[in-house]
C-alpha cells in the first residue's frame, strides 16, 4: 500500500474523506449492474475543485492512476476501478454556483445530481431539459463525461448540446477554468468538447455552465398502440409535420418490455384495454398558451384514421402523465428484477429503425430459438435499448454465456445500417475492445493521439474507452 500517497491525500482533503477500509469503499468499487468490481488504493472525496486538483497532483507525483466517479450509475463500467487506482468521488462538489436568467445559464459543480440541477432551474423559473431514469442519483459531471442523452434529446439535444463551458482538472493537477457562458466564441479549438463524452480519460470535470430554457406552460401526454415499428416511425413523421418543435419526447416500448414492468413494478397497469405488440409514449410541450390537448387528440385521430396507430390513451392531468412515464422509466428496473440479460445501446438513423428491429429479431430468433427480446428506447433520435434473455432461468445462464455471439449479430447490423454500438451509455470497460471492430482506424489513431497529448502517462481512468 502506498502509505506516503495516502498520508498526502489525508493532509490535503482531511482524513475522514480518504476511505480505505473495505466496508467503506465497497459502494464505490462495483458498477451499477454488478458486472465490474475493482480494488482501489482508496476512495478520495474532495470538497471543491481545488481539492480535486490537489488529489490529482499528488497522484501524478506518486505515479498512481485515478478513476473519476460521480453517482456510479454508469452502465459500462466506466467509473469502476480496475485495481490500484485512487477513485476520486465527486459527490461532495454539489453546489449551484450561479444562475443567470437573462443569459439562460446555470453554473453547477460536477457532483450535483441531475435532479438537483433540474430543481434549481425550476426554482429560477427555467427548465434544464436533460432527463433520464437515474436523475436522482446520476451527477452532472457523469452526464457530461458520458454525453448522456435521455428522453428529451429529440427537442433539446444531448448533454453536449446543453453545455457552454467546463472547469477541468488536467492529468498533472492543473485546474483549467473554461466556465464561459457564451453561445458564440470562435477563438480556436473548442476544448470543452474533448472532455464531454471522454469518460474521464482526459481530465476530471469539476463544474459546468449549462443552458437553461423557458419553462413550458403546458404539456400533453399519450400512450399509443401501434402494430409495427414501421407504423411508429410513420407516426413520428406525422407528428413532426403537424406539431413541429412541440414534440418533446417520442418513446418506443415493445410488448415484452411493458409486460416486465406490469409483472415486477407494483401499481403498474396497462393504459389500454387491448394488448398491442408495440406502444409509443408521446409528450408535447409548449411555452406559449395553446390547447395542446386538443392538438394531440386531433393529430392522433387523423393518425388512427390513416392506419398509423390503432388506439390511444390521452392523459387528463399530471398524475396520469406521471403514471405513463413510470411505465417507460421502470423498464430497466423491471429487467433487473427479472434477472440477467444481454443489453445493447445502439443507434441508427430513424428511417432505419424498423429495418433494424425486423432483421435483428429474425437473426436472433433463428440463431437462439426462444429468445426474449426486450426492445424500447428513444425513437425520436434513433436510440434503441435492445436487450435479450431467456425466460427460463436455467436456459438463461447458457444464453448469457453466448454474449459475444449475440453482440456480433446486433452490433454488426447496427454498423451496417450506418449506426453506432453505443448511443448514450459510452464505452467504459464493456465496449473498449468491441469498438475496434467498427471505428475507422484513422479515427482510433486520432483518439489515441489526443490521449497521448493530454495524458501522456495514461493515468486518467485507465482501461476505459481506449
Amino acid at each position: 500500500m502506498n502509505t506516503v500517497l495516502l498520508e498526502t491525500l489525508r493532509q490535503r482533503i482531511g482524513t475522514p474523506h480518504v476511505l480505505t477500509a473495505p466496508f467503506d469503499i465497497a459502494p464505490y468499487c462495483t458498477d451499477w449492474r454488478g458486472r465490474y468490481t475493482g480494488q482501489p488504493l482508496c476512495v478520495a472525496k474532495p470538497a471543491n475543485a481545488e481539492e480535486v486538483a490537489a488529489v490529482v497532483q499528488a497522484c501524478a507525483v506518486a505515479d498512481v492512476a485515478v478513476v473519476p466517479q460521480g453517482g456510479n450509475t454508469g452502465l459500462c463500467g466506466g467509473a469502476t476501478p480496475t485495481g490500484g487506482e485512487v477513485v476520486i468521488n465527486l459527490t461532495r462538489l454539489n453546489r449551484i454556483r450561479a444562475i443567470d436568467t437573462d443569459n439562460n445559464t446555470i453554473t453547477v459543480e460536477a457532483g450535483c445530481t441531475l435532479a438537483a440541477v433540474q430543481d434549481a432551474a425550476t426554482n429560477a423559473g427555467r427548465l434544464f431539459p436533460l432527463s433520464l431514469a437515474a436523475e436522482g442519483t446520476a451527477t452532472i459531471g457523469g452526464n457530461l463525461a458520458t454525453n448522456a442523452g435521455g428522453v428529451q434529446v429529440l427537442r433539446y439535444g444531448n448533454a453536449r448540446e446543453l453545455c457552454l463551458g467546463l472547469e477541468i482538472v488536467l492529468p498533472d493537477g492543473r485546474l483549467w477554468n473554461g466556465l464561459r457562458a457564451l453561445r458564440k466564441d470562435n477563438t480556436g479549438y473548442d476544448m470543452k468538447h474533448l472532455f464531454i463524452g471522454a469518460e474521464g480519460t482526459l481530465g476530471l470535470i469539476t463544474a459546468a455552465v449549462l443552458k437553461l430554457f423557458s419553462r413550458p406552460h403546458q404539456s400533453a401526454t399519450a400512450w399509443v398502440a401501434v402494430a409495427t415499428p414501421v407504423q411508429a416511425v410513420a407516426l413520428l413523421t406525422h407528428f413532426r409535420e403537424k406539431i413541429g418543435g412541440r414534440v418533446t419526447a417520442f418513446e418506443l416500448v415493445g410488448r415484452p418490455a411493458l409486460d416486465l414492468v406490469l409483472q415486477h413494478i407494483p401499481g403498474s397497469r396497462d393504459p389500454l384495454a387491448e394488448r398491442s405488440p408495440w406502444q409509443v409514449l408521446i409528450e408535447l410541450s409548449d411555452t406559449m398558451e395553446s390547447d395542446l390537448g386538443a392538438a394531440l387528440e386531433n393529430t392522433l385521430a387523423v393518425a388512427i384514421e390513416a392506419g398509423e396507430a390503432t388506439d390511444a390513451a390521452i392523459t387528463r392531468n399530471e398524475t396520469q402523465a406521471h403514471a405513463l412515464w413510470a411505465l417507460r422509466e421502470n423498464i430497466a428496473e423491471a429487467q433487473r428484477v427479472e434477472g440477467l440479460s444481454i443489453k445493447h445501446d445502439i443507434s441508427v438513423p430513424v428511417s432505419r429503425i424498423a429495418e433494424f428491429i425486423e432483421r435483428a429479431d429474425a437473426q436472433l430468433e433463428t440463431t437462439f430459438p426462444g429468445v426474449r427480446i426486450v426492445c424500447f428506447g428513444h425513437l425520436g433520435d434513433g436510440n434503441l435499448h435492445y436487450n435479450q434473455s431467456k425466460p427460463i432461468t436455467q436456459d438463461n445462464a447458457a444464453f448469457i454465456a453466448q454474449t459475444d455471439a449475440v453482440n456480433r449479430i446486433v452490433h454488426d447490423l447496427a454498423h451496417e445500417l450506418d449506426g453506432s454500438i453505443s448511443a448514450e451509455h459510452g464505452l467504459g470497460q464493456l465496449k473498449r475492445e468491441e469498438i475496434l471492430r467498427y471505428k475507422d482506424p484513422i479515427e482510433m489513431d486520432l483518439m489515441r493521439a489526443v490521449k497521448r497529448a493530454i495524458d501522456p502517462h495514461g493515468r486518467m481512468n485507465p482501461g476505459k474507452v481506449l
